[in-house]
């Protein structure tokens, strides 16, 4: 056993993971009064929103995968709200934008977590909406110390907050300060807000209708409603330089509800991996398993050249597939996509030197329809044809596009997600990956205390995509938790923040633990990299192509190595890469034994087990 940051934790109660430790351990504090991983799930979601409001918040979205105890599959509920019925790729055009604003009321949808994370307490857990609250407006209320890169983002936020968003200087620069690293900050507009629905819920008769009431107060209510009145009458200033108004209206609040879906799943090994549909990112995953799986993978040393390089090839034939194909569409041919024949044509692409051609394939024959390529102070127009289409470009983009938006005119900054897994004693497994309401993306709405998720900005406002911007539609979100069956049985939960990096540093992580045996704890641990050989989801929408960020653990050799075949190398610091949480399941004889992990990179993750 190798040297890890933290153990591997196991017991036999239950497991919770996230990416803040005091969430984790009020979800633990729910499993201890009896309730689900799904009710400690939800517990643990809503106090992320208050300690990780630079990740997510109440305005945010959530993709959940659940495992009921038995089950022969997971389901999915999709907390990613579509775009208002108002918003047209003709709107946006007529307003001289070629490109969706990163910041803003522009590319606001509607928020989603809100919905989902209720729908999963309402028809899978036990606890009362009350259970589930009261940790977060304890937080809200009372405070919770601000981890430094809260602090830090908060302060280079200040002159955008003061100059454009005074909501937001009021409520995160209180007394006109910077609030201070370790110190208790206070969110008291969200907690009136939750206690408000806690009053408005407690006439239901039934615990179900306590959570429809609160779902009615957010989406057919004073939320919706206020939401509405902020979109319809402030102008406010977003990254193209100029102020517009948001489109949400509460007749868009009032049609929303979370998806219920099947997930899709390919098979490695003894294991099935199931993800979300290609209305997020999920399916790169499984196209990487699938690509992989006739290959020397299994035996390669997770610190070599030889296994970054084959990584990184596989990514980007997957995530060109994803920029081609998918979308919350039902054109999109996901059967085609992840079906082994195409994965054989997909591997047959891989040679030993770094590709600088960004190639989606032509599943079931048909022809791909890429979006530009953007690089700095370009915009090339590929032409795509039949068969294997090749996009070459000069990379000369900075590489520095880990984790979210990167949104960086007039102070605004990057944006992250959280994550949150958990298993309990019957068996039990969720895993969801909040985000979106980062307050440097929108300003806080008054009187709600936070702000809206600008995930719009993944819509292309170019025709004939898959991902193309339309009415009350999901953008292609790069939100995509996971979940691993072994020999039939829910086995694991994990995910990571990470934007357009979550499912290369899950598939990393997840290779290294099936194949040479590292432990939850290790395999997170374990020195990763990333490429950034795509055109990035989020607003400016860049790609730079060649690119590989790894951290500074790998050896020099191997870095020596990976450039001589190509690639160009950025070397990121020590424990740069990812915020992975994992549990996992396993039985010990008649008796379950569960395991937990949680990065310890940003310093913040944490795992809980007994």
């Amino acid at each position: 056993m190798t040297f890890t940051t933290r153990p591997e934790l196991r017991g036999t109660f239950g497991a919770v993971s996230s990416t803040h430790w005091l969430a984790s351990t009020v979800g633990m504090s729910i499993l201890e009064k009896g309730h689900t991983a799904f009710d400690a799930a939800v517990a643990t979601g809503f106090v992320l929103q208050i300690v990780e409001p630079h990740l997510n918040g109440p305005g945010g979205e959530v993709p959940i995968i659940v495992t009921p105890a038995g089950a022969p599959a997971p389901i999915v509920i999709s907390g990613q709200g579509p775009s208002p019925s108002k918003a047209t790729i003709t709107y946006f055009k007529e307003l001289g934008l070629d490109i969706i604003p990163g910041t803003g009321l522009l590319a606001a949808c509607i928020p989603g977590a809100f919905g989902a994370w209720l729908t999963l307490l309402r028809d899978y857990g036990t606890a009362e909406l009350e259970d589930v609250l009261a940790p977060a407006i304890s937080y809200a209320r009372t405070g919770h110390p601000l981890v430094p890169r809260i602090a830090n983002t908060i302060a280079t936020m200040r002159e955008l907050f003061e100059t454009h968003w005074p909501s937001s200087a009021e409520l995160y620069l209180p007394g006109g300060v910077a609030p201070q690293s370790g110190k208790l900050f206070r969110n008291p507009q969200i907690a009136a807000l939750y206690q408000q629905i806690l009053d408005h819920a407690k006439s239901g008769r039934s615990r179900e209708a306590r959570i429809d009431a609160a779902l009615d107060f957010w989406y057919r209510g004073p939320v919706a409603e206020r939401i509405e009145e902020y979109c319809a009458t402030e102008e406010v200033w977003d990254v193209s330089g100029r102020r517009h108004k948001g489109l949400i209206t509460a007749q868009d609040m009032a049609d929303y509800q979370p998806l219920i879906e099947k997930p899709v799943s390919v098979s490695y090994g003894d294991c099935e991996v199931f993800k979300c549909g290609p209305w997020s990112q999920g399916p790169v995953l499984l196209q990487m398993l699938q690509i992989l799986k006739g290959t020397d993978i299994a035996d390669l040393d997770p610190m070599s050249a030889d296994f970054v390089h084959l990584v990184v090839e596989t990514a980007k034939l997957a995530m060109a597939d994803r920029d081609s194909w998918y979308g919350d569409s039902s054109d999109v041919p996901t059967t085609a996509l992840l079906s082994p024949g195409y994965a054989d044509i997909r591997r047959a692409l891989i040679t030993a030197s770094a590709s600088m051609d960004v190639r989606p394939g032509a599943p079931g024959g048909r022809n791909p329809n890429l979006p530009p390529l953007r690089t700095v102070g370009t915009i090339p127009q590929p032409g795509i044809g039949g068969g294997e289409p090749t996009v070459a470009r000069e990379a000369r983009l900075p590489n520095d596009r880990q984790g979210e938006p990167a949104l960086t005119r007039e102070g605004a900054q990057r944006g992250d997600t959280v994550q949150v897994s958990a298993v309990d004693r019957w068996g039990n497994m969720v895993s969801a990956t909040p985000s979106g309401g980062w307050f440097q993306s929108s300003p806080v709405i008054p009187g709600l205390g936070f702000s809206l998720t600008t995930r719009g900005q993944m819509f292309w406002l170019e025709e004939g995509l898959n991902s193309s911007l339309a009415p009350s539609k999901r953008p292609r979100t790069t939100l995509t938790p996971s979940t691993v069956f072994r020999d039939g049985q829910p086995y694991m939960a994990f995910g990571t923040p990470g934007g357009d990096q979550q499912d290369q540093w899950q598939l990393i992580m997840l290779l290294r633990h099936l194949h040479k045996g590292m432990n939850l704890q290790e395999a997170i641990d374990a020195p990763s990299f990333h490429t950034d050989h795509l055109p990035s989801s989020f607003w400016p929408r860049e790609i730079n192509f060649g690119a590989i960020t790894l951290e500074s653990r790998f050896p020099e050799t191997v870095r020596d190595e990976l450039a001589a075949r190509g690639h160009k190398i950025t070397v990121g610091d020590a424990w740069s890469e990812g915020r992975l949480s994992a549990v996992a399941r396993e039985m010990d004889g008649d008796v379950q034994l569960v395991k937990a992990g949680a990065n310890p990179r940003g310093v913040q993750g944490y795992a809980v087990a007994r």
